[in-house]
């Protein structure tokens, strides 16, 4: 199979349906953030860390995977059968796990501190990025409440990963100072 197929060579591409859209149209911005997001998700899958195991980014790579499938299908399309995003609570579960060990946060902080906090702190920031592009396409082609909803927990567990990723290393977090 060829990976080049000239397609999309004047600004065009497919959705799942067949359609084809502009590829500034909202609907491929949205999807093009998430698919971002999946690749930082990756960046953070290689990293030496104790946080959270492999399996759960790999977990949260496939979920993500599967928000790009439902948002890449043509509204008049049906979405495959096999696409499920119910792994919020999955998210929840370990943003509790990881803040036991975590002391409460009383102040804004930097980003920053350390590699692995640097590039999860950027991967919270692609997140939010994503979720945003999907609440614009939200209001004129409307996206699943699951991926919505996904991508929202997503970001508060990039937070919170952050922040274990910080403790964990025994950098100090440098609380923002007006």
């Amino acid at each position: 199979m060829k990976i080049y197929t000239r397609t999309g060579d004047e600004g065009m591409t497919s959705i799942i349906g067949g359609k084809r859209l502009p590829k500034h149209h909202p609907r491929v911005e949205a999807y093009g953030s998430v698919d971002e997001l999946i690749a930082w998700v990756g960046l953070l899958r290689g990293m030496d860390q104790r946080c959270v195991t492999k399996e759960e980014l790999t977990e949260i790579q496939s979920t993500l995977m599967a928000c790009c499938t439902v948002v890449a299908t043509d509204p008049s399309s049906e979405v495959p059968a096999a696409i499920s995003i119910d792994n919020t609570s999955v998210l929840e579960k370990s943003i509790d796990n990881m803040q036991t060990r975590l002391p409460d946060l009383t102040s804004f902080i930097l980003p920053g501190g350390n590699q692995n906090a640097a590039f999860c702190n950027i991967t919270r920031c692609v997140c939010r990025r994503a979720e945003r592009a999907l609440l614009q396409l939200n209001e004129t082609e409307k996206v699943p409440p699951e991926v919505l909803i996904y991508m929202n927990r997503l970001s508060d567990y990039l937070f919170v990963l952050t922040r274990c990723l910080t403790y964990e290393s025994g950098t100090e977090e440098v609380k923002w100072n007006r």
